[in-house]
């Protein structure tokens, strides 16, 4: 797990703080066979606007990263919610098979905006859902409104994307703890990442440019052409030892198992979407709902 403590101050020293920043033309079609009439040429779809991602709606926790979330069905008048990983919880890990669900929290997050100022502090009422198995995530609500955060900082949230993650997809790790942004690609997906204890299913696998350290775990791992979350940054393996905490391997569905040094790792955050109603209320018993129950 990404912990920001001597680790992850050592780590910033060899690695530096520089930050990594992240159609062809159409063919015309023939022309017509009349002299009166010729064919215009044919004029390509328009590419999907690239999205300009940066800090704004990200948060700085105590120990990790995190931004403030909304699913595509979230309305501006619900309660905001921040997502980060399950290890970032200030109650310490989740034992493995455990899920938090509506537990009291005043835990308070560092607002910032698109330059990575921190504008404002928000407070959580409670941690709604959190846990260790299956995914890292943790999913607080806070005591102010969408609209109300806009209204008073003019900062809107982060939306999560409904659909799986592609491989190949060109992404950004923000870091609201350590200020800094990531560019690389999804690599792969890992058919289960176990480390220590826990194990995660069908991980995201970043190419080696995301070199995340302690301090981004809870960063939102961002696709760079939609601006949309896909998966929340949780993990790597530093030393290349086997299954171990701060050394997740990959397991393949036989069994067999890789160890990346090195490379590091995500987790999915679209099975999030169909677990939130009205009201933005986890509810794990919606119809499409996978994520662990208590």
């Amino acid at each position: 797990m990404r912990k920001p403590l001597v680790a992850a101050l050592f780590a910033l020293v060899i690695a530096g703080t520089g930050v990594a920043p992240a159609v062809a033309a159409p063919a015309p079609v023939p022309a017509g066979r009349t002299a009166a009439a010729p064919t215009a040429p044919a004029q390509a779809a328009p590419a999907p606007a690239v999205q300009a991602v940066d800090f704004a709606g990200t948060v700085a926790l105590s120990n990790c990263s995190g931004s403030v979330v909304r699913m595509p069905g979230s309305e501006d008048d619900d309660p905001a919610l921040v997502l980060s990983n399950g290890h970032c919880l200030e109650t310490g890990f989740p034992a493995a098979g455990e899920v938090l669900v509506d537990r009291p929290s005043s835990r308070t997050f560092s607002l910032l905006n698109s330059a990575g100022t921190r504008v404002a502090t928000l407070r959580a009422s409670k941690i709604a859902y959190a846990t260790m198995t299956d995914t890292d995530i943790s999913i607080y609500q806070l005591t102010r409104t969408y609209a109300q955060i806009r209204s008073s900082y003019g900062i809107g949230a982060l939306t999560l994307d409904a659909a799986h993650p592609v491989a190949g997809t060109a992404i950004k790790v923000v870091s609201g703890y350590w200020k800094r942004i990531y560019t690389c690609n999804i690599d792969g997906f890992a058919y289960r990442l176990k480390e220590g204890q826990w194990t995660w299913k069908d991980s995201v696998r970043y190419t080696s440019a995301c070199n995340t350290i302690g301090g981004t775990s809870g960063s939102p791992v961002v696709d760079s052409a939609t601006g949309k979350v896909v998966a929340v940054n949780n993990t790597g393996n530093e030393d290349g030892a086997r299954c171990t905490d701060n050394n997740p391997c990959e397991v393949d569905a036989s069994g067999n198992v890789t160890v990346r040094q090195g490379i590091n790792y995500g987790q999915e955050t679209y099975q999030i979407v169909p677990c939130v109603g009205i009201d933005n209320k986890i509810d794990l018993s919606r119809s499409g709902c996978t994520l662990p129950r208590p």
